[in-house]
């Protein structure tokens, strides 16, 4: 039986340790063993930093006993999706180009979560740059889903997904470039955060000005991610998008008089069936607690030729130029966008670019109708651990189209937009794996979006015992 530690919220875990009930060392110790234990089966991690969290954990017991000040996780276990900068850990981008690389300092989300007493326990597994949804490299292997073995963890923060959902640790950073945390937390039955652009600084992009990329919080509940974003959140002069923290984000809501745009369905695509009725019955349950919703029809598919300018072209430039030495020990996948990524013209990123602006016009227009639109997070629950991202997915038997345009396609919009947008377990297909419900903000309206689904999670609690 694993220890209990590992199932205990990370607030939890703190205030423990703050109490001296538990040590810190204690908790590394029991989160260690559970990694050792699962990792072999779900392959969550890619590096392990044991004797640096053990180091890190007899500091943190020693400034307890000490009586010195706690930040607010102070001996609380993280980790690191492996795209992040760590200062003296490798960090792989869960590529073999980069499997040596040992960064001179902390991605900023990392520095901050450190200074709040956070234990880094591991990096995390990604595909390749994250340049999919589903996480595999050549590097490490496949992550797997812990719900079903023969299903995919989603991508690219599948570690993160998998550790955290179960309990390999209670926080993790991920980074969202097209859906790359919603997607995975909805594959695993967690909580997962895109923050609002610019909101949690990421200063160590190729292109910081054309960023569709974000960190954000991982968690088994909305009351952790909300934590941990507190923590990373706040302005860093090395993000051109980072501002002060707003004075106008509130961290509850009243569900009574919320206007809600239902959005089911993205154009004419597929839909699973009871991805919908899961995803319907939590919009209808906010319904009966007195909100307005209204169902919202809108097709982002014209659009998603920008999405890839801004993906694949952006690959094309960073990984390009690594290609004559480490072509053949890259993914199939990854070489195939950096080729279509090389063929985007001048002129195809100066559209983009505007699409882009229409996107958010479009978005933001939504905004000024309703307080918050609420969808699906994915068209099925997770595929299977082998799909290859380039053939069409089946819902219901049905050919239903291309990864991105019947599987995601309600997520990497708002990676073009830049509004915050959450998602959450709202419910169970029939073959056991979780289903998702996204709830997107406007602008700035980050804890407004986690107030929303900490009441849903309140009164429709998803949860249930881990399998592994």
């Amino acid at each position: 039986m694993p220890n209990e530690l590992v199932f205990l919220p990370a607030r939890e875990l703190a205030a423990r340790v703050r109490s001296k009930e538990v040590s810190p060392v204690e908790i590394a110790e029991a989160f260690l063993e559970r990694i050792q234990e699962l990792n072999p089966k779900l392959n969550a991690f890619i590096t392990v930093t044991a004797d640096e969290a053990r180091e890190s954990a007899r500091r943190a017991e020693a400034a307890v006993m000490a009586g010195e000040r706690l930040g607010p996780f102070h001996g609380v276990p993280f980790s690191v999706k492996d795209l992040l900068l760590t200062r003296g850990i490798r960090t792989t981008m869960g590529s073999r180009i980069f499997a040596n690389q040992v960064p001179a300092e902390d991605a900023v989300p990392v520095r901050r979560l450190r200074k709040a007493g956070a234990i880094l326990i591991g990096k995390t597994t990604t595909p390749e740059f994250g340049h999919k949804p589903l996480t595999d490299s050549p590097l490490f292997g496949v992550t797997r889903n812990p719900w079903d073995l023969s299903r995919t963890a989603g991508g690219s923060s599948g570690g993160a997904a998998a550790a955290v959902a179960t309990g390999q640790g209670p926080l993790a950073l991920g980074t969202d470039g097209g859906g790359s945390i919603r997607l995975p937390a909805a594959c695993c039955g967690i909580v997962g955060l895109k923050p609002t652009l610019g909101r949690v600084p990421h200063v160590h992009q190729a292109d910081l000005f054309g960023s569709t990329s974000y960190i954000g919080p991982m968690a088994r509940s909305v009351a952790e991610a909300a934590a941990c974003f507190d923590v990373i959140v706040g302005f860093d002069p090395g993000d051109p998008y980072s501002r002060p923290e707003p004075l106008d984000d509130p961290r509850g809501v009243e569900v009574r008089g919320l206007r809600l745009g239902w959005l089911p369905r993205v154009g004419n695509r597929l839909v699973d069936a009871e991805v919908l009725a899961a995803g319907e019955a939590a919009v209808r349950y906010l319904e009966g607690q007195g909100a307005l919703v209204e169902t919202v029809e809108e097709d982002f598919a014209p659009f998603e030729r920008a999405f890839l300018v801004f993906l694949q072209g952006g690959l094309a430039a960073r990984v390009g130029p690594h290609m004559a030495a480490f072509g053949d020990k890259v993914a199939r996948s990854l070489r195939e966008s950096i080729e279509r990524g090389a063929e985007w013209s001048a002129t195809d990123w100066a559209n983009a670019l505007a699409q882009r602006t229409t996107v958010y016009r479009r978005v933001h227009a939504l905004f000024r109708r309703f307080d918050f639109l609420l969808s699906p997070t994915l068209g099925r629950p997770a595929l299977a651990v082998d799909h290859d991202p380039y053939q069409p997915i089946t819902i219901a038997g049905e050919t239903a189209g291309s990864i991105r345009g019947a599987w995601y396609p309600y997520l990497w919009p708002f990676n073009l937009s830049g509004h915050p947008a959450l998602s959450l377990p709202c419910g169970w297909s029939s073959d056991g794996l979780p289903i998702g419900l996204q709830i997107v903000g406007p602008w700035y309206g980050d804890r407004r979006v986690l107030a929303l689904a900490s009441h849903l999670e309140r009164e429709r609690p998803c949860a249930r015992p881990m399998l592994l």
